[in-house]
């Protein structure tokens, strides 16, 4: 049977896992906060009081941040990417 593993080379069959990887465990965060904060939201809410916008305003920052990161829009995620490949490049000439 042909699976697309085969057509990959093992760097990038690696590069793949650990995009996927960093992808589901984004979700799970995203999940997670979810959960937490609409226990917590009907929590406070029921009780007459609504400090825990305050934790979900934090947490929901850092969530944010972690899905910027994941999903590569944060700015010096190219500056890196140039990085990386100077440094390839410096690598396959010393070599």
């Amino acid at each position: 049977m042909h699976t697309l593993t085969q057509d990959l080379s093992p760097e990038l069959e690696r590069l793949a896992r650990r995009r996927a990887k960093a992808k589901l465990g984004f979700y799970t965060h995203a999940l997670i906060y979810a959960v937490v904060i609409t226990g917590l939201s009907l929590l406070v809410f029921s009780q007459g009081k609504a400090w825990s916008l305050w934790p979900a305003a934090g947490w929901g920052f850092g969530l944010l941040m972690h899905g910027l990161r994941v999903f590569g829009t944060l700015p010096g995620h190219a500056l890196r990417e140039r990085m990386v490949e100077r440094e390839r490049a410096q690598l396959r000439e010393a070599a």
